[in-house]
Parts: structure tokens; sequence; C-alpha cells
């Protein structure tokens, strides 16, 4: 109804949907798996790789440019992720948890940046291998330090809880342990920058046809609205980006504590 709304050629004007997060092969006739998404998500890597290098490969005491950078980076993953969900054992899970955090953040990153305009993490394969990556360090950490039973125990065992009660608590705290954890630590970031990525291109997409393909007096303000709200929500979607990295690593950080000290 939206567009119709807006829209003075509704047989001409068609709204961004799905179509923005298919893409054809970049060599024609090669892998069917080597498309835009694959390709800046290894140039993302490469630059996480890239930037780090130039932060930390030659310290000095008093740091400056990209070293500057990189600490202020390093320490507020230190700070506000890793040593609050893990205490003690922060510092030895910082490599971890500043790659996923860096990485991901680049991934979102990259559908405000012009010419690619696509959130390496809007495709769900790409968070997905990230957390299942995160998710066996749970349950190998779990298991290493607790075993089967006990880390089992740990997750079902609830002091002050009535036996009776335990047919009906223990399989939904298993079922939220091994299956929802997993599901809402890639979803929740899938699902922000795949719909921030449709609202930037359906308001880009608006304003470029009533300003240049259509314009009309009246469609000419609306264009120019739209060309407004596309700055906002890019300063918005921003936020979103940074925001989702952080939950993201924070979760990864939640997880590899409760490997490390039990569930509870």
């Amino acid at each position: 109804m939206r567009t119709t709304i807006l829209m003075t050629s509704p047989d001409d004007f068609h709204a961004p949907g799905p179509e923005l997060f298919e893409f054809a092969p970049i060599i024609s006739g090669g892998p069917s798996w080597f498309t835009k998404p694959v390709l800046v998500a290894v140039l993302s890597v490469l630059t996480v790789i890239a930037l780090c290098r130039a932060a930390f490969a030659r310290p000095s005491i008093v740091p400056r440019g990209f070293q500057g950078v990189g600490e202020l980076a390093y320490h507020f993953v230190r700070d506000q992720i890793a040593r609050p969900a893990l205490g003690k054992d922060a510092d030895r899970w910082m490599g971890l948890l500043f790659s996923v955090f860096l990485t991901v953040l680049i991934w979102n990153l990259m559908g405000i940046v012009p010419l690619v305009q696509f959130p390496v993490t809007a495709r769900i394969s790409f968070p997905l291998v990230i957390a299942v990556s995160v998710y066996a360090v749970k349950l190998y950490l779990g298991v290493r330090h607790h075993g089967v039973r006990g880390y089992l125990r740990g997750i079902v065992h609830l002091p002050g809880l009535p036996r009776w009660a335990y047919g009906l608590y223990a399989p939904l705290i298993l079922a939220e342990v091994f299956v929802t954890s997993l599901f809402t630590h890639f979803v929740r970031v899938f699902a922000n920058m795949f719909a921030g990525h449709l609202i930037l291109a359906f308001f880009s997409s608006v304003g470029f046809w009533f300003l240049f393909e259509k314009l009309t007096p009246l469609g000419s303000g609306l264009g120019v609205l739209a060309v407004a709200m596309t700055i906002v929500m890019t300063a918005f979607e921003i936020f979103i980006q940074c925001l989702q990295a952080f939950l993201f690593t924070l979760l990864a950080a939640i997880f590899v504590a409760s490997g490390l000290h039990g569930e509870h």
C-alpha cells in the first residue's frame, strides 16, 4: 500500500525486494558460489588482517596512527565484552573475540561503502559460519572442563526446583542451550542487516525515481523527502551495524564463558 501511494506510475516503478540478495557468479562460466558477497567477505577479512598488522606489527610506547585506533578497538572489546563475560579468562580469549568483532563489524559496514553497498551478514550463511564455530567451542569447553554428565547437569540443575518440575523445565532449558542459542546468535545480525539494506534501497530508489526518472513538481518534493530519509536511515544503519557487531561478539563471549564455567 505504501508503495502505491508513493509512485506516480505504478506500472513502471518496482520497489526493491529479495532480488537485491541474488547475485550471478562474478566469472561467467566459473563456480556458482563465487559471487559478490563471497568476494566482499574475503576482501573484508583481508582488510581486517591488514588493519591489525598495521596497528600491531610494530607497536610503540606512544600509540600513533593505526596503532592508536587499534588499541582503542582492542580495549573496547576487552573492557566492554571480554572482561564482563569471562572475568579472569578474558585475556586468553581476546584473539577470538577481537577477530569476531572486527570481522562482523567490517562485514556490516560494507553495506554503506560506496560501490560495494552490500552488508555481507545480510546473507545468512556468513554469520552462521561464525556462530557455529563459537557453538562448537562452547560445547568443546563444556565437555572438556565438566565432562558430558557434569556439563548437562550444570545446564539442567536449578537449585530449589521440585523434582516433578524437571519434566517440564529440562527439555526447555536443553532446547534453549543447544538449539535456540545458536539460532538467535546468527539470526539477530542477519535480520537487522537484511531489513536495513532493504530500507535503504527502498528510499534510494524512490528518490532516484521521482528526481530523475519521473520528475514532476509534486514528485520532486517526494524525491527530496526520500533522499533526506536515505541520509537519516544511513546514519541510523551505521549505528545498528556497530551495535550488532557488539551484540554478536558479546553473545560469543557469553557462550565461551558458559562452556568454561558451566551454564549456571
